[in-house]
């Protein structure tokens, strides 16, 4: 398929998503997401050199005025072409660059539709979920319990929306991943992959990368795409995956009032 279609559906597909346990809201130039907490997330935006300042302030008005911090994800391609710049300018923060792979599912190499031989197991008892945030604050060393929280209700209340994998060897959690499905699109996401480092080099990351992708197929998906790290991006080009565009997180952070 031309990269350019395909780039097209990625977009609709950011536009029209909803995403599990956040409210989405749609205005003339954006969408965004809004969580229990409040926190909030902008993926898809179409703006131009005119109203860009207008809907950037606006975008901090609602959510300082709720006291809540948000990030605004700009995708290279996005308009204006300076609308990273435009963001920080008014005072975002900028997170580091993230790649996004995508593979064609009907185009898939051999090793990613041969039997997987490691012991990998979907995860669908929330009592098992310490497995996965055991073998994600070993690599990251970050605090999972809101993590615990969000992956236990979306298997209980959205099972169809999540795909959890956990690696293991001798009966040990050794590595994880998942892939997210939406209601609508074209793409499903493969996301939080994580091994203990004295597990590497052992075909972990690939056997993960085939079980869902394998599991995608099964569902009718066309497309999955994957946040690529500097690590992970050559092992994911081997399997097919090709470069769609790449992507910057702004964070904007609510202003403390003063109270002395």
């Amino acid at each position: 398929m031309d990269p350019k279609h395909i780039l097209d559906l990625y977009d609709q597909d950011r536009k029209d998503v909803s995403l599990f346990g956040m409210q989405r809201e749609e205005t003339p130039h954006l969408v965004r997401h809004i969580s229990s907490s409040g926190e909030g997330l902008i993926i898809y935006s179409n703006l131009n050199s005119t109203n860009v300042e207008e809907v950037i302030q606006e975008q901090i008005a609602h959510f300082e005025s709720m006291g809540r911090d948000f990030s605004w994800v700009v995708f290279r391609h996005d308009n204006p072409a300076n609308l990273k710049d435009r963001l920080l300018a008014n005072g975002f923060l900028n997170e580091e660059p993230e790649t996004i792979m995508i593979l064609d599912i009907e185009d898939l190499p051999p090793v990613l539709v041969k039997p997987i031989c490691h012991d990998i197991q979907r995860i669908s008892d929330p009592d098992k979920i310490d497995d996965v945030l055991a073998i994600r604050h070993q690599v990251w060393q970050s605090d999972y319990s809101a993590m615990a929280q969000s992956l236990t209700k979306r298997l209980i209340d959205a099972p169809e929306s999540l795909g959890l994998y956990v690696a293991y060897i001798d009966g040990k959690p050794v590595s994880t991943a998942q892939i997210s499905f939406f209601q609508k699109g074209h793409f499903a996401g493969l996301v939080q992959a994580a091994t203990l480092p004295g597990y590497r080099g052992r075909g972990l990351f690939t056997a993960l990368v085939a079980m869902r992708v394998q599991e995608a197929r099964r569902r009718g998906i066309r497309f999955v795409d994957a946040d690529a790290s500097p690590m992970s991006r050559p092992i994911l080009e081997k399997l097919g995956f090709q470069w769609l565009t790449e992507t910057n997180s702004c964070e904007w952070q609510v202003k403390q009032v003063s109270t002395g």
